[in-house]
């Protein structure tokens, strides 16, 4: 029997997988360590293509949403506001969206979900997109082609585009484990702890040049450790306590927004100590919370973090590659 647990025979058996257009791997197996950090001309890309936490647009940063990109084909996580635009920015053409992955459905991760996949499919998108969240992602999906039924209609009509109900393939999460596999990459789910949202998840990417895990919104979470063993790269949300105060001092219910942040977000301390412990070779801060603030500079960040994870540590920025 094929020994699916050692890191060597999994990724030789995804590149093989990758380069006869098959699926190798068996459900799921547990993610490998480490590997040689991607060079110049990988197969696999990872952008960020906005970084703030919260729902308020902000001047400094666009909402949260990233792109992996495998041979071409482009994998979206999370749908922030404006992650078309961030995309155009970025180079990488709508049509090429192979899928999408909703952590959770709080709105700075879902507001564009639907204005994603109508806008590519008003540029050049013809192929069915799959879609992957936590319920009632399928009720969404209905509810945003009613509510664009009109246009929809009209250029079905004028200019002879293909029906966007029958490319939209939506999928509901309930708990963590596989949730795809093509020839370019295996997708694992992970449930994190963002109360009162129940499941979030937390995605990991393994394609057969790299690992890459998005810790979507949590506080510190076991499973998410574990689905980060041995990564890649790690992009995770961050939050800074000293700024707290500042951020909600506006707020009229800030006693409550202060007790969510805290129940349902990791501090620059907490985010450092688990990507220790998961062993991760890159660490990317990303959804920075407070996202607005000019004062807090990279090196604010860098030295909140450093002091307690070793590895390589990446300040995300909008439109940053990796």
């Amino acid at each position: 029997m094929d020994d699916f647990t050692n890191p060597a025979r999994r990724r030789l058996l995804l590149a093989t997988a990758s380069a006869l257009g098959l699926s190798a791997l068996p459900a799921f197996a547990s993610p490998a360590p480490p590997a040689t950090p991607a060079k110049p001309g990988s197969r696999t890309r990872l952008i960020l293509l906005g970084t703030a936490g919260g729902p308020t647009p902000k001047a400094l940063r666009a909402a949260p949403a990233s792109a992996v990109v495998v041979d071409g084909a482009i994998y979206v996580v999370d749908c922030g506001n404006g992650v078309a635009r961030q995309m155009a920015l970025a180079g990488l053409s709508l049509g090429a969206i192979d899928s999408v992955f909703v952590t959770h459905h709080h709105s700075d991760h879902n507001a564009d979900y639907g204005n994603l996949l109508w806008l590519a499919w008003a540029a050049d998108l013809r192929h069915p997109v799959d879609t992957w969240g936590p319920p009632p992602l399928k009720r969404m999906t209905r509810q945003f082609l009613r509510l664009n039924d009109t246009d929809i209609r009209t250029r079905i009509a004028d200019e002879g585009r293909p029906d966007l109900a029958a490319l939209i393939r939506p999928h509901e999460l309930r708990r963590g484990g596989e949730v795809m596999r093509d020839e370019r990459v295996l997708v694992t789910a992970a449930v994190v702890d963002h109360p009162p949202m129940r499941p979030a998840f937390a995605y990991r990417f393994d394609t057969p040049d790299r690992s890459i895990v998005f810790s979507g919104d949590t506080r510190p979470s076991p499973a998410l450790i574990e689905l980060a063993r041995g990564a890649d790269v790690l992009v995770h949300e961050v939050m800074y306590l000293p700024a707290l105060e500042k951020l909600i001092a506006s707020e009229a219910q800030a006693a409550r927004l202060r007790q969510h942040l805290l129940d349902s977000h990791t501090t620059t301390e907490q985010v450092g100590r688990l990507a220790s412990e998961a062993g991760v070779k890159t660490l990317v801060l990303n959804h920075f919370v407070p996202g607005g603030d000019a004062a807090l500079t990279d090196q604010v960040w860098r030295d909140a973090v450093s002091p307690y994870f070793k590895g390589e540590l990446v300040i995300g920025r909008d439109l940053m590659e990796l």
